[in-house]
């Protein structure tokens, strides 16, 4: 018994030594590989490298140990269940790693497409365009690599795999019932990715939907965030931009052009306020240098209504600019010629059988 026991003992010695150096060789090759791409993308003056390096780190180090255990398992000489166990677990181990790493690149993809299109510059079309592609694409992609993940998993386990018969055989009536129970969630994931590349809405654009007026914030598989001027947010299944109709401010280019309405009498030098108008908005950072345009748009029986048309680079520039335009001349007008604002006419009748007396006027 003495001889057995030290027989076992020496063997379980073995096989945690064989390991320690496994995962030992492992962890160094990891540190080297990792110490020496590090080093190389200190080099470049691109960002690219860096976040590849940052982000594949941690998982090829686990697939790393993963694939060095797996290595020398045939080596360790162990019983028969407890081989098996291992294997399942090495079976589960190994694609949900390798998962992780596809993960981890596809997620080092999205972040250099959003280091390299930045949406805070004036025109920003190119760089919305871009970003709202590859997040779609990007959730997209992990929900695939996830799916398929847990597949090869499943597929590692032999009961699993014995069954796959019966499981095709019924797969068309759970199907059915699955399609019929998630058909809203369905409709939205399809519809998130045929956004991706017909691409009615992007980052940044900016939307009414809902008479409600704001920018998207987040475009998900199923649902989008558009956030509203007063900082609410609308949530809005993806499905809706594609079958209903919404307003794109910013569909093919930033810029806009703002109205800003004023109501004065007839009477008012509409050439006087269009000069105004021009030193106004020649004055005013907001403008882009496109469009002043001042036009009588109605005319109706006690006052006219004037259109001031200004461009701006983007809506948020727009939306500033109406307000000191309008501001501007309507202060000007109520200093320098108060008599062009609406007033209410009046007809003034004497008693009965001695006519009409004459007109009042009142501000």
């Amino acid at each position: 018994m003495s001889f057995d026991w030290n027989f076992e003992w020496m063997h379980w010695l073995a096989v945690v030594l064989t390991l320690g150096i496994a995962v030992f060789v492992a962890v160094a090759v990891h540190w080297l590989g990792m110490a020496l791409l590090k080093r190389i993308a200190r080099r470049t003056t691109s960002f690219i490298d860096d976040v590849l390096v940052d982000r594949l780190k941690q998982p090829l180090r686990w697939l790393l140990i993963v694939i060095a255990v797996g290595a020398v398992q045939p080596s360790l000489n162990l019983d028969p269940p407890i081989a098996e166990a291992v294997r399942r677990v090495l079976g589960l181990t190994a694609p949900a790693l390798l998962g992780w790493l596809v993960i981890s690149m596809l997620g080092a993809l999205n972040d250099i497409t959003q280091r390299r299109y930045d949406i805070s510059a004036a025109d920003n079309l190119t760089a919305r365009r871009r970003r709202t592609r590859a997040g779609i694409l990007y959730r997209i992609s992990i929900f695939v690599v996830l799916l398929i993940t847990f597949c090869l998993m499943l597929m590692s386990i032999p009961s699993v795999r014995t069954v796959g018969v019966t499981i095709a055989a019924s797969a068309g009536l759970a199907a059915l019932a699955v399609g019929a129970a998630a058909q809203p969630a369905l409709k939205n994931l399809i519809a998130g990715i045929q956004m991706a590349f017909t691409e009615p809405i992007r980052i940044d654009d900016v939307v009414i939907m809902d008479n409600e007026w704001g920018r998207i914030e987040d475009i998900r598989l199923t649902y989008v965030v558009v956030r509203i001027w007063d900082d609410r947010r609308l949530v809005v299944p993806v499905s809706k931009f594609l079958e209903q109709s919404f307003q794109n401010w910013t569909r093919e280019t930033s810029a806009l052009l703002g109205t800003a309405f004023l109501r004065l009498d007839p009477t008012a030098d509409v050439a006087r306020i269009r000069t105004k108008l021009e030193e106004v908005v020649k004055a005013n950072p907001l403008w882009d240098g496109r469009v002043i345009v001042l036009h009588v748009t109605e005319l109706y029986a006690d006052h006219m209504e004037l259109r001031c048309l200004v461009s701006a680079s983007d809506a948020g520039r727009a939306f500033d600019l109406r307000c000191d335009v309008r501001e501007a001349l309507i202060t000007w007008i109520a200093r320098e010629a108060p008599e062009w604002l609406v007033r209410t006419r009046g007809e003034l009748r004497g008693l009965p059988g001695e006519g009409a007396k004459g007109f009042v006027t009142a501000d």
